[in-house]
């Protein structure tokens, strides 16, 4: 049987030994952007057909062998040989075998290297529309959690040390807003991208009369590049996409954490499912939150492919360089973490309760309203600083009596500042300082009603 002989191959002598084309190819791992391909085809050789560089009865003839081509990929009917290096030529070989000399004509009026250009702008397109559903329903299992917490009271916590009391909806409704980001950014990478690679060819265009805007407005793309230089070089978007991924992943990892020692025994205010739990195969009581902590460690996953994105864009020459294949490797890699963590963390929000009565039993250790009876003093017109010094104090003083704020007389405030009157005691304790709160955003008791009656108002609109 004849080797099979690459569209290149006539202008160097011999083939290259099987390990250099083990070495080049991409076919394993592009393979996933056939349907890009096909469509960036089909628009292209319509396009040719309008511009008389092919007859309609051979665009019909491409065309119809180029949806076989897909049925046959999406079936697992289609069998990928490695020897044609990736998708494009593995596509383009099929179609030649299929409908004969046409198929030859596909390729005119562009290169691989546009081409790759746009298969991967429309694959992004696509994915991030995915992940920006997933992270939609992320947040609606937050919303969902917190409207069941609504009157339940927390500590927060700074430097990891007991802060302030809070509403535990608004500690919940945290990480909408961190995911609200996450989903705006990921419709800004999705801006940037939407323009046309097509048309650019190797580097410098193409003297033939080919129509970009057609092929663009074809494949949904609003713009066409101005420059082909850069148009066939240009993978900013790649690594703006997998910082955008780095970024949800960073976040997903700060809830894996939170819930890692929330859910201990030191803490026990968070119990997760058992589905999504597992146990030692030595000790037999344990019960490890394996599932948050695989989400935390895949945040370095995403990281390496952001490092390695960068690290391929650091220093090449202008115009399109074969370093460029190995862009997909880091994009796939980061997508396909991505996916499965927001899945995973939705699932788990979806199972997870927290303990009321352990979180209440313990709401009045560490002087949760230390902050809240310094601004009391502000309001009996002593500087903030002043009364900052004075609450200080006192907290030292209760240390050493092993009291709480709520637990000393009159006469005892007194002693450190004769302006605090017998009303001081509306102002301290956890559930009376959350009810006090005045600040819009704070996380108070209305102002997380009114939180989540606007982000149940936002999402619905998606």
């Amino acid at each position: 049987m004849a080797k099979k002989q690459r569209i290149w191959e006539k202008r160097l002598k011999g083939s290259p030994p099987e390990m250099a084309m083990n070495f080049v190819q991409s076919l394993s791992f592009d393979k996933r952007l056939y349907k890009y391909d096909i469509a960036g085809s089909i628009a292209h050789s319509q396009m040719l057909a309008e511009q008389k560089l092919i007859s309609n009865a051979q665009f019909r003839q491409i065309k119809s062998g180029l949806l076989q081509i897909e049925r046959q990929i999406s079936d697992g009917k289609f069998k990928f040989d490695k020897a044609d290096e990736d998708i494009h030529m593995a596509v383009e070989a099929a179609l030649i075998k299929k409908i004969g000399v046409v198929g030859r004509k596909l390729h005119t009026g562009r290169s691989r290297n546009d081409q790759v250009a746009a298969d991967l702008r429309l694959w992004m397109r696509d994915e991030i529309e995915i992940i920006q559903t997933k992270i939609t329903l992320l947040q609606q299992a937050f919303i969902e959690m917190a409207q069941k917490y609504q009157d339940v009271v927390c500590p927060a916590y700074t430097h990891m040390q007991r802060a302030q009391p809070i509403i535990l909806a608004a500690y919940l409704l945290s990480f909408v807003e961190q995911f609200e980001r996450d989903f705006i950014r990921l419709g800004n990478c999705s801006g940037l991208l939407d323009v046309s690679p097509l048309g650019s060819g190797a580097i410098a265009g193409s003297t033939l009369p080919i129509s970009r805007t057609s092929t663009a407005e074809k494949l949904g793309f609003h713009q066409v590049s101005r420059n082909s230089i850069d148009a066939t070089s240009d993978r900013d978007f790649c690594a703006e996409f997998i910082f955008d991924c780095a970024l949800i992943a960073a976040h997903l990892s700060r809830l894996a954490e939170d819930w890692i020692i929330f859910s201990s025994s030191e803490f026990n205010f968070v119990h997760i499912d058992d589905k999504y739990c597992t146990s030692s195969s030595m000790m037999p009581q344990k019960r490890n939150p394996d599932m948050l902590e695989l989400i935390r460690a895949k945040t370095g996953t995403v990281y390496g492919s952001l490092v390695g994105m960068l690290t391929i864009l650091k220093g090449l020459p202008s115009g399109y360089n074969r370093d460029l294949q190995e862009d997909k490797v880091h994009v796939f890699t980061a997508a396909d973490t991505i996916e499965a963590s927001v899945d995973m963390a939705c699932a788990i929000a979806a199972n997870t309760g927290f303990n009321a009565d352990k979180i209440k039993a313990g709401l009045d250790e560490g002087f949760l309203d230390a902050t809240a009876l310094a601004e009391y003093l502000v309001l009996k017109n002593i500087a903030f600083r002043q009364a900052h010094g004075i609450v200080g104090r006192l907290v030292s003083s209760c240390e050493k009596q092993g009291k709480k704020l709520v637990q000393l007389n009159l006469a005892e405030f007194k002693k450190y500042c004769p302006a605090i009157e017998r009303d001081v005691y509306k102002f301290l304790g956890a559930e009376n300082v959350v009810k006090r709160y005045a600040t819009s955003g704070a996380a108070g008791v209305k102002q997380a009603g009114e939180q989540i009656a606007f982000w149940k108002k936002q999402l619905s609109k998606r």
